[in-house]
C-alpha cells in the first residue's frame, strides 16, 4: 500500500492485503477410492485510487503462489496498481466503429473462460453450446494450443485427481487450432458416451460437475508492440465489465475500459463504451503475442481480435 501511494497521482488507498492458506483434500467414495492431498498459497493484493470526485479512477494489482518464494514484492505490487489508476485518469468515450480490439493479458484470460464453457460437458449434454457441433474442427487459426494441465508443478489449481477420484493428465483441449476434447465428469461422460476426462469437481456437498485446473493458451511469436504496430485506430482493453455473452449462439457484448490505440501504440485512456462481436468469429481471427505468464491459472497472452463493434459516444 505505501508504495502504491507514492506514485505521483495517487490520492487514496482501498487497501493492501495479504493473504496465507493450507489445506487438505481428502475424498473417499463408495467405489472404494480413497485419496488425500495438501494444497498451499500465499497472495497479496493492492487497489489504489487516483483523481478526485467524479474524475476518480481505480485500479488493483494482485498476485497469488502456491510457494512463498514465488510471490511477488509486495512493493511491485502496490507500485503496479498506483501506476495503472493515474494512467486512467481523464478517460473519454470513443466514438462508435468497428476496430481491431487487444486484450491485456489480465482479460484475455476471459476469452478463454467462454471458450472453456462452450466445451464444458454439461453444456454439451445439454445441447446449449455454441460449439456442440465442432468437435474436431478448427476453432482457432494454426499455430494456437489450449491446455489444461492439473499436474503442473507449482500450478495454483493443480491436483492429483478430481472430484470422483479419477487420476488427473496434462491434456490439449485445443490443439494446433483443433478442437480436440470436451471437458468431461462422469455423468456428463455417460450422457455423452464417452469417459470421464478427470474433470469432476466438488465442493463439501452437491453433486460434481466438470471444470479445468491450469489452463494456458500458446503465445505467438510477436511482442505486444508488434502485436499493435499496424493498428492505425483500434482499442486495449484492460477491464471488462458485465457479461452478456450468449453461451448458445456465441454473441457477445461487454462493457470495457482501456486505451485507444493510435498508429500503433497506446494513447489516451477510454471508459463507457461496450464492445461486441460473434466468439466464433473472434476465435477465427485472433493473434497472439508472446508474452505468456503464468501467473492467474487461466493464463492467456496478449490477444488481438479483429474487427469487434466498439459502441461509445
Amino acid at each position: 500500500e505505501a508504495a502504491g501511494l507514492a506514485v505521483h497521482g495517487v490520492t487514496n488507498s482501498d487497501g493492501g492485503s495479504a493473504g496465507y492458506r493450507r489445506s487438505r483434500i481428502s475424498l473417499v467414495s463408495s467405489r472404494g477410492f480413497a485419496g488425500s492431498y495438501a494444497r498451499t498459497s500465499h497472495s497479496v493484493s493492492a487497489v489504489l485510487l487516483a483523481g478526485a470526485g467524479t474524475s476518480m479512477q481505480r485500479d488493483y494489482d494482485y498476485h497469488s503462489t502456491v510457494h512463498l518464494a514465488d510471490l511477488d514484492d509486495p512493493a511491485l505490487i502496490g507500485a503496479r496498481a498506483g501506476g495503472r489508476a493515474v494512467a486512467r485518469l481523464d478517460p473519454v468515450r470513443p466514438k462508435t466503429a468497428t476496430l481491431p480490439v487487444v486484450y491485456d493479458p489480465r482479460v484475455a484470460g476471459s476469452l478463454l473462460g467462454h471458450l472453456l464453457g462452450a466445451i464444458n460437458g454439461a453444456s454439451i449434454a445439454r445441447g446449449t453450446s455454441f460449439l456442440k457441433d465442432r468437435m474436431g474442427t478448427r476453432i482457432l487459426p494454426e499455430g494456437f494450443t489450449l491446455r489444461d494441465d492439473p499436474r503442473r508443478v507449482r500450478g495454483g489449481a493443480s491436483r492429483p485427481f478430481d472430484g470422483e477420484g479419477m487420476a488427473t493428465e496434462a491434456r490439449a483441449l485445443v490443439e494446433d487450432g483443433m478442437l480436440v476434447s470436451w471437458v468431461l465428469d462422469g455423468r456428463s461422460g455417460r450422457q455423452l458416451g464417452l469417459a470421464s476426462t478427470g474433470n469432476a469437481s466438488r465442493g463439501t456437498s452437491g453433486s460434481p460437475s466438470p471444470s479445468t485446473t491450469n489452463v494456458t493458451l500458446s503465445p505467438g511469436r510477436l511482442t505486444p508492440a508488434e502485436l499493435m504496430a499496424d493498428i492505425g485506430e483500434g482499442i486495449y482493453v484492460t477491464e471488462l465489465m458485465g457479461n452478456a455473452v450468449n453461451g448458445l449462439t456465441g454473441d457477445y457484448s461487454r462493457g470495457a475500459a482501456g486505451f485507444m490505440i493510435r498508429d500503433g501504440a497506446l494513447a489516451e485512456p477510454v471508459a463507457e463504451f461496450t464492445i461486441a462481436g460473434n466468439l466464433l468469429e473472434m476465435y477465427a481471427s485472433l493473434a497472439a503475442a508472446d508474452d505468456l505468464v503464468l501467473r492467474r491459472g487461466m493464463d492467456s497472452p496478449t490477444l488481438r481480435v479483429h474487427p469487434l463493434m466498439v459502441a461509445g459516444g
